[in-house]
């Protein structure tokens, strides 16, 4: 990189090339200008392909808490763990929604709604960027990049309208959070590379949204040298054109084109301001610790230190956990499980521990125990793996309870042996997926289909057909069908999703009641496959076009927002999730907020612009507080509990909005009897369209009506605005 010359050795934001360094990427120290160089790492889940490191319950589930206290908390907890091995820049968060159902990293992100992704985005960066204690964060794949299959070469087609309103919403979230960096993707965008689509990186990002920090591109995903340049890349990732290649499309490519003018040099001046701004803004100039570990050779004792950077981080990670697991099903109070209990049974691969240790699949993928995280570089290494075998166990021998179990899927008689009997049948089924550099049973990333893997499904009702309180235990990456959920026979569902090292920890303390169960669904899972807005991947393998057309013909119906449009009842709605207790909302009413005079002549200017001006989409006025809706929520049940009140708004119908949007939810906690008042907020923002024509948000003229609810298919309270 350079300061403010193009003759350094390596230019601006050109990486050493992977295998080159001790991280994942880095560009090299100058000590002749004083910069001591950058180290960044993967993932979203922790710092990846260490050794004394946590991992964290995955994107997914960590949206599932609708808590943004406890999502802040993981990021911040992510970024101590970063800053102590030495890694400037985490690469992560990940917030790319859940388009396609089978979509392969999906799990790393933070579920199917934009604002609920937005949400998520905004706390994870701003507790990994916490001064003197944080890192860099990275907002990534930008953009439209849903899928693993082809991600390389296919093209994703959207309008303008559902990209700005979909797509781009986490992103600019990001940018109010201060995102150091934007990871720009490997797929087109409309017939453009990612990271060299200058009307997405120049244009959106850069102009309307401000963003101020660097765009990096994802490993590979560079695609030419003036080009890039010029459309706004700054940064390129792992450097060479491809891995072990020693010709990078910029490094002294791009000092050439500088020299011969293709490239002004104040673009390359504005790649190292960019990169050096970050640097500064994270306070990594000095006393920042060096890299003390080796991702390409843990047991070499010159680059590896060994450092436990874990703390206390444990009690967080179990605590995510238990907030992030939704209680689906609980007919006749099968749970929590009494103490009481006799006897009770553990049945599948899912409640045991992996047989190859808790990393013997990570990067590569694959499941033969408890299922905590999908595949590829989204991934960590497990410090260790609380399986729910071994915390159910604990249990057990604390109530003086039989536990009998089996861990092979397949094991009919066995499992028909164990099944039969006891007071309480727990099944554990599991689906996994992940990036597409492995393959897994077929599975290139994304997932083939949404069922349960490893024969669960047939499982299950072997398990029901025998115990007529069979609980059914879900890790999974995405929805997946339950063609048993009818079942008579099952009595409770739990969704646990991907919870991190203390998987069985977390489960056991809602499993027993000692944690409230208050996740809710961040997708919706239908009855059927078809049901989905995008139900199946293309996975053509022969006669594949070079550069595959994937049109988002759904336009602004994503997730919930479909189901409604077509009258489709899901199995469960998006926010789904039961309590062991009840909460009732009342005495509901809007209230305008006051607002500044320069804010309001800055909206009569902006009504009357038709260019889009720096910043614009994230302008004060735009994102103000302009009414608050204000509702009592009292908790009528017997135990304390948490409860996530959502704020869903109906456009006027001229306006062309789906039926209802997610626009605002709150964590709240009662002790029984107790009522508390829950103030959400409303933004010109929170009430406008992107028209395509001014280039501008506009709020649409006409009546909206604003629905308190408990998930997406709920109407407990209404008031109109």
């Amino acid at each position: 990189m350079t300061g403010t010359s193009c003759d350094c050795k390596l230019d601006s934001g050109t990486e050493v090339g992977f295998f080159n360094g001790t991280c994942s990427g880095q560009i090299a120290a100058q000590p002749e200008v004083g910069f001591s160089g950058l180290c960044l790492q993967d993932g979203p889940v922790g710092v990846r392909a260490t050794d004394f490191a946590s991992v964290f319950p995955a994107g997914v589930n960590a949206a599932s808490t609708f808590d943004r206290d406890l999502i802040r908390a993981r990021g911040l907890a992510m970024g101590e763990e970063f800053r102590g091995k030495g890694a400037n820049i985490a690469l992560g968060p990940m917030m790319n929604p859940y388009r396609a159902i089978q979509g392969g990293r999906s799990w790393e992100g933070f579920g199917g709604d934009p604002y609920l992704a937005g949400e998520a985005a905004y706390e994870t960066i701003k507790g990994l960027q916490t001064p003197g204690k944080g890192v860099q964060a990275v907002a990534k794949h930008f953009i439209a990049n849903e899928q693993e299959r082809n991600r390389t070469t296919i093209s994703s087609n959207v309008n303008d309208r559902t990209l700005h309103e979909v797509y781009l919403a986490p992103f600019l979230r990001s940018i109010q959070a201060d995102v150091a960096s934007v990871m720009c993707s490997y797929n087109q965008i409309n017939g453009s590379w990612g990271c060299q689509n200058s009307a997405l990186l120049n244009g959106v990002l850069k102009t309307e949204l401000g963003f101020q920090g660097f765009v990096m591109s994802d490993w590979q995903a560079h695609m030419s040298g003036v080009g890039g340049a010029l459309a706004g890349l700054d940064m390129s990732m792992p450097g060479e054109i491809l891995i072990g290649m020693t010709t990078s499309y910029w490094g002294y490519n791009l000092t050439e084109s500088v020299r011969n003018g293709s490239v002004p040099e104040s673009r390359v001046d504005d790649m190292a301001t960019r990169i050096l701004g970050a640097h500064y803004l994270l306070e990594q100039e000095e006393g920042f610790p060096e890299t003390n570990y080796n991702t390409f050779d843990l047991l070499d004792p010159l680059t590896n230190s060994h450092v436990n950077v874990q703390a206390d981080h444990y009690k967080l990670i179990r605590k995510i956990g238990s907030a992030s697991i939704v209680l689906l099903k609980n007919d006749n109070e099968a749970l929590p499980l009494k103490s009481s209990l006799r006897d009770i049974a553990l049945i599948g691969n899912g409640a045991c521990p992996p047989q190859k240790g808790p990393n013997g699949f990570t990067y590569g993928g694959g499941v033969d125990g408890h299922l905590s995280m999908g595949w590829g570089s989204g991934t960590g290494a497990f410090p260790y793996l609380v399986s729910p075998l071994e915390a159910i166990q604990q249990r057990a021998r604390e109530n003086a309870t039989t536990v009998n179990w089996v861990c092979d899927n397949w094991d009919n008689d066995t499992i028909a042996t164990v099944a039969t009997g006891p007071q309480a049948a727990l099944v554990f089924i599991s689906s996994d997926s992940g990036e597409e550099i492995a393959v897994v049973d077929g599975n290139y990333g994304d997932r083939n289909n949404i069922s349960a893997w490893i024969n669960g499904d047939v499982m299950v009702e072997a398990v029901a057909s025998l115990n007529e309180n069979t609980i059914v235990i879900v890790n999974s990456v995405g929805p997946i069908l339950m063609p048993w959920i009818n079942h008579p026979n099952i009595t409770a569902v739990v969704w646990a999703g991907l919870l991190g090292q203390e998987a069985g920890n977390s489960l056991t303390d809602v499993l027993y009641g000692d944690y409230n169960p208050s996740g809710r669904l961040p997708y919706t899972i239908a009855k059927n496959w078809d049901d989905y807005a995008v139900p199946y991947i293309n996975f053509q393998t022969t006669l594949e076009p070079a550069h595959p057309q994937d049109d988002y013909t759904e336009e602004l119906l994503v997730d919930y927002r479909w189901f409604h449009a077509n009258n489709i009842t899901a199995l469960y709605p998006f926010g789904f999730g039961l309590s062991y207790t009840a909460f009732e909302y009342s005495d509901l009413e809007v209230v305008e907020a006051a607002v500044s005079k320069r804010h309001l002549v800055e909206e009569g200017l902006h009504k009357r612009a038709n260019t889009t001006e720096v910043g614009s989409s994230v302008a004060e006025w735009l994102h103000e507080t302009r009414w608050s809706v204000e509702f009592d929520v009292t908790n009528t049940g017997s135990v304390n509990g948490c409860d996530v009140p959502l704020m869903f708004v109906t456009f006027p119908e001229a306006a062309g909005e789906p039926p209802r949007v997610l626009r605002g939810f709150e964590r709240i906690n009662l002790d029984p009897g107790a009522t508390t008042r829950v103030s959400l907020p409303l933004s010109i923002y929170s009430l406008s369209i992107w028209d395509v024509v001014s280039q501008r948000w506009v709020k649409p003229e006409g009546e909206f009506e604003i629905i308190i609810a408990k998930h997406a298919d709920d109407t407990q309270l209404t008031a109109t605005l």
